[in-house]
């Protein structure tokens, strides 16, 4: 047995992720009218910062993205009798609630009383306590260069072998640990969801329900508009992902999100989402139709409103999803400088009105079926709601029908169409489909998000093709 204490760091080796970052994202979360706080404890010291940050939020030990592999042979280290110290330069508060969840430390030493235990201060306190190379020390940067000089043994947690070479130099590196993340680009892909982008193909219905797609120009703008509509989606997907961070990692797919699971630093989110932002406002400004940037300042307000606040609150979540979508009609439409018909609009409405209460649906059977009480994590929804949702959600559906029925008496209708009759057999086929995702919804096999089933399900893909084929030959005649 080495009877060295093994001193373990917590930011970075023992948790993937950063304790500062995690309070101050739930800080804006909760407080987003109260920013310029953050900034102002700043003013007074890093130390002062996390005093208030631990002071006001929580930090929920149990949900935190932990390096299992780190923790299962600091297991094998204790129970041969080794002396664990966690010496971290997170506030006392959250680190003492974190090596009490753990079971492992026999002490813990943290900022506190202004002290940032950082760098030389930890390398300072530690040799006090155990004098110089009278401990083994377990960190993940170079920031603990100056902790491992005067430690006996070095172990490092970091998938770089630039870190591991600079290490080497200076200390006797025993061994080295995963990072247990993906490689940055990779996740930052995976945070960006690309394939999301699907949705804004949304763009391009006005300009093929105004029958203007013969037009060079009119096309290449509306491409440029799905371009810069998929960068504020991305945008808005990271914000709300660093919103949700902790509901996620209580959800069975969602956990493994790159925030939820630590392979994105919260830091590198806050970073990259007013950058996607801003290149998209710029890109909008310079290229596009005033019209097309009011929508699209609209588009990025209303889903600001559902990250911050309006997703907790019940059916004007839904409500609020489906005038998302709406929206992107309605942003196409102001590229093309064309208007959008009444029915449009409220056939857009009802379906993704439907969608919108079946990823509510899948969020409640889930739950049910975890067997958790109460209200949803982050949502204002129960479980006695799970069947008056699913009954919300079908009618929507069915309504959306309806009104695509009633847009073939309309005089435009025909005015657009040589044999608009044919949109009847559209009917059925949008029947078939609602019936057939909440069915399939109901049996426990749907996605969390609907559309992106729909982009995987080749049921769907054929139903669309038809419906293509429809509109077509209503267009064309017989």
């Amino acid at each position: 047995m080495n009877a060295k204490p093994l001193v373990v760091d917590l930011d970075g080796t023992l948790v993937k992720t950063d304790l500062l970052f995690e309070s101050a994202n739930r800080y804006i979360s909760e407080y987003p009218l109260l920013v310029i706080r953050l900034l102002l404890w700043l003013l007074t010291g890093k130390a002062e910062l996390k005093a208030k940050l631990a002071s006001v939020c929580e930090i929920d030990p149990a949900s935190l993205p932990y390096n299992k592999p780190l923790i299962d042979w600091l297991r094998q280290e204790k129970a041969r009798g080794r002396h664990l110290v966690l010496a971290t330069a997170s506030h006392q508060k959250p680190a003492a609630a974190i090596a009490g969840h753990l079971g492992l430390f026999d002490e813990v030493l943290a900022t506190r009383d202004g002290i940032n235990l950082k760098a030389g201060k930890k390398r300072d306190l530690l040799v006090e306590r155990y004098g110089s190379g009278g401990y083994d020390y377990i960190g993940n940067g170079v920031v603990d260069l100056p902790v491992w000089k005067s430690a006996d043994h070095a172990y490092l947690v970091s998938d770089s072998p630039r870190l591991e070479a600079r290490v080497k130099q200076d200390v006797d590196l025993v061994r080295v640990f995963s990072s247990q993340k993906r490689p940055f680009p990779v996740s930052l892909l995976r945070a960006i969801r690309p394939h999301q982008w699907v949705k804004n193909l949304l763009l391009f219905v006005p300009l093929f329900a105004a029958h203007r797609y013969q037009e060079v120009g009119v096309l290449l703008s509306t491409f440029l508009a799905f371009l810069v509509f998929g960068l504020i989606a991305s945008s808005v997907y990271l914000l709300n992902d660093l919103v949700d961070v902790e509901d996620d990692r209580s959800h069975p797919r969602k956990k493994h999100r790159p925030f939820a699971c630590g392979d994105l630093s919260l830091l590198q989110g806050w970073v990259a989402w007013p950058l996607l932002l801003g290149l998209a406002a710029t890109i909008a400004s310079l290229l596009l139709p005033t019209k097309f940037s009011m929508v699209l300042a609209a588009y990025f307000l209303v889903t600001l409103g559902y990250s911050l606040r309006l997703k907790q609150s019940v059916i004007v979540d839904a409500i609020t999803l489906a005038v998302l979508y709406t929206l992107r009609l309605i942003a196409g439409a102001a590229v093309i400088d064309a208007s959008l018909s009444f029915w449009l609009l409220t056939f857009s409405m009802f379906l993704f009105l439907s969608l919108a209460f079946m990823k509510r649906f899948n969020e409640l059977r889930m739950a049910r079926e975890r067997g958790r009480e109460g209200k949803l994590s982050g949502r204002g929804y129960i479980q006695d709601d799970l069947e008056v949702v699913s009954s919300m959600g079908t009618g929507s559906g069915y309504l959306a029908v309806l009104v695509l029925a009633l847009y073939i008496q309309d005089q435009h209708t025909a005015e657009l169409y040589t044999t608009p009759e044919f949109i009847w057999l559209a009917c059925p086929l949008l029947l078939y489909w609602i019936s057939r995702v909440w069915l399939i919804a109901h049996r426990g096999h749907m996605h969390d998000d609907p559309v992106v089933f729909a982009i995987k399900d080749r049921p769907s893909w054929l139903v669309g093709l038809l419906f293509i084929l429809v509109f077509s030959l209503a267009r064309v005649g017989v």
